[in-house]
């Protein structure tokens, strides 16, 4: 069954909708697929004929895969906004989606990050022919928070050097402003004075990769797994740590909680709606721990 013809008028409704939405293209080409292979897994059957039972199946059956939980979910939200997109936009009434339990990920296991040293010795760890470019990205997301998907949407006009302010256009279609530390304003104005030569005149994106185009997620993420790759390069494989982009982001939270910034500033900076999201960040390491119980003055009774 082809289901881009099958469900031609609907896929279509969906793509527009995210659209719409804000969703950014790598966004909509993920939830794009995960709602094709749902649609695949219906054999034919007619959408008001969908059930919960039906999306519980598939998603039962894409477990059995071995997929992540954390993936599972991610399918479970694709199917879950293509359901609402069609019933705001008038083509279908139900949302057989609704309702299904997330799978519980390991969510309150303390992120991984880099300490204040490591992430300064990553920082100028990085090589390459691009090397100020990169640094630029990496100085974005570890010293003021940014998602990838922000970095991959910042634009040249995003960026005051004069005012020291960048604004940034985060999750939720929300803009914030953030500062720029002196030091990063110096080194990303000395980015765009060496800004690659974007294939279209007019494109305006902050950073172009060398086919002249703005830089994708992907190309960003992959950028950051070689640099990491890099940095560990002389450790053993099973002691390096999994860093990758989203982890300087990590770091970033860390280092200022650690710093004592109020959670709810911390909030702000990284562009969370909820506070919730950002206590995870509040995480403490066994040291801190060890160093707590050390300032303690134990009167013990003599045995």
């Amino acid at each position: 069954m082809d289901v881009n013809e099958e469900y031609e008028e609907e896929l279509e409704a969906f793509l527009i909708w995210m659209k719409d939405a804000g969703y950014t293209p790598y966004t909509q080409k993920s939830y794009l697929a995960d709602v094709r292979q749902f649609l695949q897994s219906l054999k034919d059957k007619k959408l008001e004929a969908v059930k919960k039972m039906h999306v519980v199946s598939y998603l039962s059956s894409v477990r059995e895969r071995g997929v992540s939980d954390s993936t599972r979910n991610r399918k479970h939200a694709s199917v879950n906004c293509f359901f609402k997109a069609l019933i705001e936009l008038e083509i279908h009434t139900a949302n057989p989606a609704e309702g299904i339990k997330k799978s519980k990920t390991d969510k309150n296991r303390a992120p991984v990050f880099l300490a204040e040293s490591d992430l300064g010795k990553f920082m100028r760890s990085i090589e390459g022919k691009y090397k100020l470019r990169n640094t630029a990205i990496f100085l974005l997301m570890g010293y003021m928070g940014l998602r990838v998907g922000e970095v991959n949407t910042l634009n040249v006009g995003d960026f005051n050097p004069d005012r020291s302010t960048l604004d940034v256009f985060g999750k939720g279609r929300k803009w914030r402003t953030l500062p720029v530390p002196e030091s990063v304003n110096h080194i990303l104005q000395q980015a765009l004075a060496e800004r690659l030569d974007p294939w279209r005149a007019k494109e305006d994106a902050m950073f172009i990769s060398q086919k002249g185009r703005r830089l994708s997620i992907r190309n960003i993420q992959q950028i950051a797994a070689d640099s990491f790759d890099q940095f560990q390069s002389g450790i053993p494989q099973y002691q390096k740590i999994p860093y990758s982009s989203h982890k300087l982001r990590h770091s970033f939270a860390t280092m200022l909680l650690r710093k004592g910034a109020d959670l709810r500033t911390v909030q702000e900076l990284l562009g969370h709606s909820s506070i919730q999201t950002t206590t995870v960040y509040t995480h403490i390491t066994s040291r801190e721990k060890e160093e707590a119980m050390a300032k303690l003055d134990l009167e013990l009774p003599n045995f």
